[in-house]
């Protein structure tokens, strides 16, 4: 978690590389957990600036992260059994110092 900004409605603003990279589009619902202090949340997606690192809640849940927080975001898809059978997750571990993709 590089911000969090109480002065913003909602959403979480992620760098555009990281939202390319995990396959989630601006405006998609996310869930989000604090590895920190146990907070779990849901919200929509904003895309930041691309090549910045930028992962920011906004909003009344910026209460529940601070700057320098681990956190999970996760996305879920509807889909017939057949399809989860062979539906294949994308991951993705940005560097813990920057938020940029690692080679």
């Amino acid at each position: 978690m590089t911000e969090a900004r109480l002065d913003y409605i909602g959403s979480i603003t992620i760098d555009e590389d990281l939202l390319d990279a995990a396959g989630i589009i601006p405006g998609e619902r996310v869930y989000i957990v604090n590895n920190n202090n146990g907070a779990r949340l849901d919200t929509y997606t904003i895309a930041g600036e691309r090549g910045k690192g930028t992962i920011c809640l906004n909003g009344a849940a910026a209460r529940l992260v601070q700057p320098g927080d681990i956190v999970i975001i996760m996305s879920y898809a509807t889909m017939t059994p057949d399809e989860a059978r062979t539906f294949k997750p994308t991951v993705i571990f940005p560097d813990t110092a920057t938020n940029k993709l690692v080679d």
